[in-house]
Order: C-alpha cells, then sequence, then structure tokens
C-alpha cells in the first residue's frame, strides 16, 4: 500500500487516478482492475473516446472507497454472492437498525 492511497476519512473517497484507486483496492481486487484498465484502455485508444476510462475509473472508485473497511467489504461481497446464489442472509429492519446505531 502506498502512502495517501486511502482517503483520510471514510466519508472521502480516493482520488479520481488509476495510480489512487489501485493502491485502494483489496489484493483481491487488483487483477481484475489491471485486466479491466487494459482493455478499456484499448477500447479508448481505437475509438478515441474517453468517456468508458472516465466510467471505468468511476466504478472502481467506489470499489475502493468500499475497501477502505476491508472486513465490511468482504462481507458486503460474500452477502452479494450469497443472495446472487438464492441463499438468504440475517436482515434487519430500519427501526432496529437505527435503535442499534443509536440514530
Amino acid at each position: 500500500m502506498t502512502a495517501g492511497a486511502r482517503s483520510p476519512d471514510r466519508q472521502t473517497p480516493p482520488e479520481l487516478t488509476p495510480r489512487v484507486i489501485r493502491a485502494a483496492l483489496l489484493p483481491e481486487d487488483v487483477g481484475d482492475f489491471d485486466s479491466e484498465f487494459r482493455q478499456v484502455m484499448a477500447e479508448a485508444t481505437e475509438s478515441l473516446d474517453l468517456t468508458i476510462v472516465h466510467s471505468f475509473l468511476r466504478r472502481w472508485q467506489i470499489v475502493a472507497w468500499s475497501s477502505q473497511d476491508p472486513q465490511a467489504h468482504r462481507r458486503m461481497l460474500e452477502n452479494a454472492d450469497r443472495l446472487n446464489a438464492g441463499k438468504e442472509i440475517p436482515t434487519e429492519t430500519w427501526s432496529v437498525t437505527k435503535a442499534r446505531l443509536g440514530l
């Protein structure tokens, strides 16, 4: 992890640059980022349109932002996998969540 890769607080997303986003990712996500980055850059080179690059960076910025809490990020991915497999995950109502968090 390079210095400054993660945001100083979880309320601020990482800078919208490939280097900073990549540095903020969890190790298991770096390979997918690299592969997709090469693909997107090749498409942008052929089309002379950087829109796809910007969309790619914005999407991965969100992943990097979520990764600032590695345990919560991995738990979210595990829950998504369970839901996609048709399994149930434990949930609670919004009123219970608010009470638990003291909101």
